[in-house]
Formats: structure tokens, C-alpha cells, sequence
């Protein structure tokens, strides 16, 4: 069999349940994988190498359960609208290891996504047999700098299982089932777990695997209130939820709809209610116009800061590598020596701006020294001592010493780059505070493409690697360390969505396809501080927001809907999942939400608690992996910088064979040699091993 061109989802594979190899009574290990998107995907590309490498002689049987096919899974899936993209790269997506990853298992490399795009083109791979025009045209023009559609990462996650089960030693047998898990009676000491699937269909596990990707949640009070004035009053409305799902038809032409949120699920729902019904953009000198189908709403977009998230970056560092300067070796050692717990606000924030401020000087003084007095080496000492003191970058000498270095277009005001529409810009004169606020917005979205997405403004890719390299360093600090606030509000609260502000944007064109939208009048902003109400005499909802123009005056938009969509995805919860199978191993006692408390706060982060090899504390033969639960792991990677998806997945398939072992043996000690949790890596690997 050609290796570039493994059989389309079989079944079934491998010979291990025919003993090849092996007495006819040597018992065969089961795992059960409740979930087959890119997480399991992984962790199965990471269990079958670990094997292959260290334990080939192990009879090992894989049943995956998932309605959708293994690969995508249900986001990733191939039938959603081919106008929905990724916002990562294609040159930035793997599932395969390679040399950069310092991990305890085998290397095993294999073609990222921009690879297997080529080995497509050129007629060495073949081609799924759903493959359609628009797939083809779409491989033939992508770039490594492009942003793929959905559709074409589903069909390159679908050869890589494939490509997995080629790999697999004989010993394996690796069976997907198109169906969903029920329940799962828990392993014992002595007795496999239980695996019900809604079919009926029963299947035993010595070891089972939660991979049950993104959960929706039952709705907060909010949205419930909000539900239940719009069906008192005849109003659509939507709560959180994951666009590419939700049901939109509702939605009338010409309806004014307000839309809370201006993040990455906003930006789909835009995608869907307008392209998606019939429009067009034409090319019209260098910007877009949107030629209307007229079955479109009026969009009214509004948030807390009321400009979307910032532009995908696609310049590249032409500096110095990054390095961090505040979140480094001596701030872990800080924390290692500092007895009381850290409080993130407090402690660790102000490092995190004053790394990303050091980053956007690093590129602009290495990278373009023509626009900035004097070195890098110089500055560098002159603004950590600034940036140390009290008030750091909030203070009058961080401001007099920039001024002093750098031109005015260069300089970092990060209060300007955190609320942009509460300092003053560049707005023209308009009628009215309402074209004065629509006019203050789209200012502010052309200047962040043309800082986002042109090489001359390469410092921002500095600054974004800084955040980067803050941000995972942030994530190695030991759990316990921090105080119950900052674990359950500030981190994943308030700095993850400020990460996801900063890092996390949508893919420049779609900026510009908003830009042409605004301009076409069927997307309205209605700024930031938005304000929600549910007006019962006129029995609509009514926003308003604000902004401030070049004049230092604050201009305001509002707008009397029928219509109310919340676009920001649900709330994790565990323990109010939509999921019937989390929720059941929580309500067992086999697993809980994280609850953090101390003497001043109590709260949860509604993540499922995982150890730090992904099994449950309190069922060692359970395990998790995915975004619902308590260890940062995520499902793609850029190639060549040691990513943490590489780290996490490989030490839980580690663990997994660990604990098959000593189930096997009945023992406290594995047969494989495996140790359960290993990571030959350390802690801070990624930091001195990523190549910016």
C-alpha cells in the first residue's frame, strides 16, 4: 500500500484481535476513545508511535465513538458552509511531531497541513473521494500565509487518521463507530468500565478516554431572561453558542439584529447572514465593495471595546529572536522563593504588558533602527528600569522615555491598543455622532490591517510572539500557587480574553470584508461600553454605545431591534453541560468541576479536573483531554517549535500505556517501561527551544 495514500476510514485495522504475533492467550488491551476530532486524533497518533517504539508486542485494541468522522469531528466536520475558515495558517498546522519536540516518546514525523497540500496537487496523494471543485481550486491557490476553509482541514485531519492507522503496529486494532457514548460504568480494580453507546451497542474498556471536544452549557440567568422577554414579545433571539451550528433562518432581511460581541464567533455570524445569503465582494481600486443580495439583516455590532479582535498577523520577525525579558527564568525562580500565593493582577500582569511593550521595541529597534535613536541594548536597560517602577508603562517616564527613542507612529500606548475607541482618533467631520462613531471604527480597523498584515509594520509580530511566550510561560507557574481570584476570574476570564484579543483575531480579509459591509450600511457599530436593555412598553431591545472622536468628543450610536444575538461561544461548565455524558461522571463522583477557594475568594473555572497526565484524581483509568478540562493541551501546532499540543498528548498516551500495563500485570509497576506521566521536557522546554 502506497503510504501517502492510506484507506479512507476503514472500520476497522490492524490484526490484534487475531493475536498476530502472539500465544493465543495473551490478553488484549481496550481503550475506548469517547470523541474522534483533533484532540483524539493526537492522542491516538501519539498512542500507536509510543507503542510501536516501546511495546509492539502488546495486544492493543482502539474504539473510537463519534457521529462525525474521525479527524474533524463535529467543529471540523466537512459539511458546514465552505465559507467558514480557520484563523491559524495553513503553514501553521500540524498533527505530526518533529525534531523540535522534546518529548518522552518517539518521534514520528509526518506532513503538515501546507505539505499534504502539495503532495496533493502534485497527484501523490490521492484526493477524498468527496473532493469537490471548490476544494481543488482552493488547494491550487493556497499559500503557506493563506487561512484555509474548514472543508480543507477536515480532508487533511481525515488522511492523517488514515495515516495513523497505516502506522499502527499489527498488534492494533484501532475500530471507529459512527454513534455517540450514553454512559460508562467506571473500571475497577478488578473489572473493566462499561461502555454503553445510544445504539445499545455495549463495549468493555480497561481504560477510558473523554475527548469530547467544545460543550455547550445550560444558559446563565441572562440569557435565560433574555430568552424569555423575546417570546413574550414575539423578539428572535440567540444565546451563546457555536455559529457554524445555530440555526439562523429566523433571521428576516432587512431586520435589524443587534449582535453582542465582536470576537471570532461574531465574525462567523457575519460571514453566515451575509455572503452566506447571496452576497458578493468586488474588488473596487485597493479595498472591497459589498454588493448586497438583499437578504440580508442589519448587523448592529457592538462590545466592550467595540472594534473586533485584532488582524491575524502575517508579517515575519525580521529582528532579534525573541526572548523574554520579564516572564523569564528569574520570575519563575521569584515565585519558586515567594512564600505567599500570587495574586495574577497584583504580580504577574504588569510583567505580562511590560513583555509584550519589550517585544514591539525588540523587532522595531533590531528590524528597522533607520526609525528609533540609539540600540536596542541601550533602550532595552533604560525601559526595563521604567517598566520595574511603580506604575510602569501607566507612568510619565515610560511615555517621556519613548517619546525621546521613537517617532510617533511606533510608539506602544498599550491603553490606546487595549480600548482603542477611548483615546482620541483619526475621524474625519460627520454629520452626526452616529456616521462619527461608524467613521471612528472603520479608522481604527484599516490602521490595524495596515499594522497587522504589512512587513514595514513587523513589530507587532513581535509583540505577538512576546504575548506568546508570556502567555505559555504564564501557564507553567504550578496551580497552586495562585489565589483563588486569579485562578478562577482574572486567568481565565479577563487575561485569556484580552490573549484572544490580541492573538486570536480573525484572518485580515475578513477585516476588509467588514470595512465593505459598513460601508454598504448592513453592518452598522454601535461602539464600545455597549449597553444592553429589554424595553417592555416598546417591547424590543435597544443598545447603545459610544466612542471618542479626534475632537476628544464622545459620540454615540444607538438602535431600538426585534432581533438579539449574544455571539461569544457558551460558558465552560462542566456540571452544566449540554453534554449528558460529562455531566453523568461528574454527578457519579468520579470526576468534579475545579473549585478553587481561599480566605477571600471561592469560584470555579467550570473545567473538568484532570491530573497533569489527563486522568481523573478519583478514576485512574478515566482520563480527559480537550478544552474542558483543567491542563492547557489544545489540537494543532505550528511545525517546528516544540508545541505544547506535542508535550501534552504525548504524555497522556504515555500515561495510557502506563496504566493498561498495570491493569495488565496487576501490579503497581508497568510492564512497557513506560513511566506514567513523563516528561523529559521540564517545564519551561517550549521557551528555549521555539525558533521565531
Amino acid at each position: 500500500m502506497d503510504p501517502r495514500n492510506p484507506p479512507a476510514h476503514p472500520i476497522t485495522v490492524g490484526n490484534a484481535l487475531d493475536g498476530a504475533g502472539m500465544a493465543s492467550d495473551d490478553r488484549c488491551a481496550r481503550v475506548v476513545v469517547a470523541g474522534a476530532g483533533p484532540a483524539a486524533l493526537m492522542l491516538l497518533e501519539r498512542i500507536t508511535a509510543n507503542h510501536a517504539a516501546e511495546s509492539p508486542g502488546r495486544r492493543l485494541r482502539i474504539d473510537l465513538v463519534d457521529p462525525h468522522e474521525p479527524g474533524g469531528g463535529r467543529i471540523w466536520r466537512r459539511d458546514q458552509s465552505p465559507l467558514l475558515k480557520l484563523n491559524t495558517l495553513v503553514g501553521d498546522n500540524t498533527i505530526f511531531t518533529d525534531d523540535s519536540c522534546v518529548i518522552g516518546g518517539p518521534i514520528a514525523p509526518g506532513l503538515a497541513l501546507v505539505d499534504w497540500l502539495g503532495e496533493i496537487v502534485a497527484g501523490r496523494v490521492d484526493r477524498p473521494d468527496w473532493w469537490d471543485d471548490a476544494l481543488e481550486s482552493e488547494a491550487r491557490g493556497v499559500t503557506q500565509d493563506s487561512f484555509p476553509t474548514r472543508r480543507l482541514n477536515n480532508a487533511y485531519l481525515s488522511w492523517a487518521y488514515g495515516e495513523v492507522l497505516r502506522r499502527a503496529a499489527p498488534t492494533v486494532s484501532i475500530a471507529w463507530h459512527r454513534d455517540r457514548v450514553a454512559q460508562v460504568d467506571a473500571p475497577s480494580s478488578e473489572e473493566p468500565a462499561a461502555v454503553i453507546l445510544q445504539s445499545g451497542e455495549r463495549l468493555e474498556a480497561d481504560v477510558v478516554v473523554y475527548a469530547i471536544g467544545h460543550n455547550g452549557s445550560a444558559p446563565s440567568p441572562e440569557s435565560a431572561g433574555l430568552a424569555e422577554f423575546a417570546a413574550t414579545h414575539g423578539l428572535g433571539y440567540l444565546g451563546p453558542a457555536f455559529t457554524a451550528e445555530a440555526d439562523l433562518g429566523w433571521v428576516r432581511p432587512g431586520q435589524d439584529v443587534i449582535v453582542r460581541g465582536m470576537g471570532l464567533a461574531a465574525v462567523d455570524l457575519v460571514v453566515l447572514l451575509t455572503e452566506g445569503r447571496g452576497g458578493r465582494y468586488v474588488a473596487d481600486g485597493d479595498r472591497l465593495r459589498y454588493l448586497p443580495s438583499g437578504e440580508e439583516p442589519v448587523l448592529h455590532l457592538g462590545s466592550r471595546r467595540g472594534v473586533p479582535y485584532r488582524s491575524k498577523i502575517t508579517s515575519r520577525l525580521a529582528g532579534d529572536p525573541t526572548a523574554l525579558e520579564f516572564l523569564g527564568d528569574a520570575f519563575h525562580e521569584r515565585i519558586a522563593r515567594t512564600e505567599r500565593p500570587i495574586d495574577f493582577d497584583r504580580d504577574v500582569w504588569p510583567l505580562f504588558v511590560a513583555e509584550i511593550i519589550a517585544g514591539h521595541f525588540r523587532e522595531l529597534f533590531t528590524a528597522h533602527p533607520e526609525r528609533v535613536r540609539g540600540s536596542w541594548t541601550d533602550f532595552l536597560a533604560l525601559l526595563r528600569g521604567v517598566l520595574e517602577a511603580p506604575d510602569g508603562f501607566r507612568s510619565d517616564a515610560y511615555r517621556d522615555l519613548v517619546a525621546a527613542h521613537v517617532a510617533s507612529p511606533d510608539r506602544f500606548d498599550f491603553a490606546a491598543f487595549d480600548r482603542p475607541l477611548e483615546g482620541t482618533g483619526a475621524t474625519g467631520s460627520a454629520a452626526d455622532d452616529d456616521e462619527a462613531l461608524q467613521s471612528r471604527v472603520r479608522d481604527h480597523i484599516r490602521v490595524d490591517l495596515d499594522l497587522r498584515t504589512k512587513q514595514h509594520n513587523s513589530q507587532t509580530q513581535g509583540m505577538f510572539f512576546a504575548a506568546l511566550f508570556g502567555f505559555l510561560s504564564i501557564n507553567e507557574v504550578p496551580k497552586d500557587r495562585w489565589t483563588a481570584r486569579s485562578r478562577t476570574l482574572a486567568i481565565p476570564r479577563a487575561f485569556k480574553a484580552f490573549f484572544s484579543y490580541l492573538a486570536s483575531g480573525p484572518p485580515g480579509h475578513r477585516l476588509e470584508e467588514l470595512l465593505a459591509l459598513s460601508e454598504a450600511g448592513v453592518v452598522r457599530f454601535l461602539g464600545g461600553r455597549i449597553r444592553l436593555e429589554t424595553d417592555h412598553e416598546r417591547g424590543a431591545f435597544t443598545a447603545s454605545g459610544e466612542a471618542v472622536d479626534a475632537s476628544g468628543r464622545t459620540v454615540r450610536a444607538s438602535v431600538v431591534a426585534s432581533a438579539l444575538i449574544d455571539a461569544w461561544l457558551p460558558e465552560p461548565s462542566a456540571a452544566a453541560s449540554d453534554n449528558p455524558l460529562l455531566r453523568g461522571v461528574i454527578e457519579s463522583g468520579r470526576a468534579r468541576e475545579l473549585t478553587v477557594s481561599d480566605d477571600e475568594h471561592t469560584g470555579t473555572t467550570g473545567e473538568l479536573v484532570v491530573n497533569d497526565d489527563g486522568s481523573l484524581p478519583e478514576s485512574p483509568r478515566e482520563f480527559a483531554v480537550g478544552p474542558f478540562t483543567s491542563v492547557l493541551g489544545g489540537a494543532f501546532s505550528r511545525p517546528g517549535v516544540n508545541g505544547l499540543p506535542f508535550r501534552h498528548h504525548d504524555r497522556v498516551a504515555r500515561a495510557i500505556l502506563t496504566a493498561l500495563g498495570e491493569w495488565a500485570s496487576g501490579s503497581g509497576s508497568s510492564r512497557s517501561g513506560l513511566g506514567r506521566g513523563t516528561d523529559p521536557a521540564g517545564a519551561r522546554a517550549l521557551r528555549h527551544t521555539i525558533d521565531a
